[in-house]
């Protein structure tokens, strides 16, 4: 029960993130502009995979060319899938990567405005120039996006196994990739507080159902098209919420 109630909180975190950047349309179009440069990079990138992805499908199962036409079609089809698949859980940990380094100033107005304004504020908190904030930001997005197709490549060769491949892979795969999602957006608040990658990641593991409930639908949102011009803003301020809440709690 106990985890359930957790989930449904991190869920009202992001609701109210949402709220927050709705009652200032500011601070939604400031999250929007980077989001909507980066958008444009990964939809081109996701349209000349869609070209591609026939023969790339092929390339990865060799193996096939000698099946019966019906089970070759429905296995390219499943590598097809699970490499479109792939790209867009990358491509939406690369998205928020790239995104907040476009995007470093914008995301840290929303975030200290939201700590400011909403949250008490952050006593002696770091100014972290743009430069430094990029490149940690560039740092982390790397370290994560890696952790990412560590765990895509299991988890696409899992995808083939009958039933467990088309309901517990895609479910794990979600809360995978949320949980990475959820160590990016939190990153501002703890870096204002100097606060690294390794403590951010401890804090988030210790209230895994809050994170989870938070994160899993930000990261179904993104999934929609277009819709993470909207999503990413509430999200980062969500975030911050997230994040100064569970290090309000650890202090406690």
């Amino acid at each position: 029960m106990r985890a359930l109630r957790d989930f449904s909180t991190g869920v009202g975190l992001l609701g109210q993130g949402f709220g927050l950047v709705f009652r200032s349309p500011k601070l939604l179009l400031i999250g929007a502009i980077p989001a909507l440069l980066t958008t444009v990079l990964l939809i081109g990138g996701l349209v000349g995979l869609a070209v591609w992805v026939d023969d790339i499908a092929a390339w990865l199962t060799p193996f096939a060319d000698d099946w019966n036409e019906t089970v070759r079609a429905v296995t390219r089809f499943a590598a097809g899938f699970g490499v479109i698949g792939a790209f867009v859980a990358v491509g939406l940990l690369l998205f928020t990567a790239i995104t907040l380094i476009i995007g470093g100033p914008f995301y840290e107005h929303i975030a200290e405005t939201v700590e400011d304004r909403h949250l008490g504020g952050v006593p002696e908190a770091e100014q972290v120039t743009w430069l430094r904030s990029a490149a940690m930001g560039a740092r982390d997005g790397l370290l994560l996006v890696g952790l990412a197709v560590l765990c895509a490549v299991p988890l696409f060769i899992a995808g083939f196994i009958p039933v467990l491949g088309q309901t517990v892979v895609p479910v794990l795969a979600v809360c995978v990739n949320a949980t990475l999602l959820s160590i990016e957006l939190t990153a501002i608040p703890f870096t204002r507080r100097g606060l690294d990658l390794k403590v951010r990641r401890q804090v988030l593991r210790r209230r895994r159902a809050v994170t989870l409930g938070f994160a899993v639908p930000a990261y179904l949102l993104c999934l929609v098209p277009l819709a993470a011009l909207v999503v990413l803003p509430a999200a980062m301020a969500g975030g911050t919420v997230l994040a100064h809440r569970l290090l309000h709690d650890q202090l406690r």
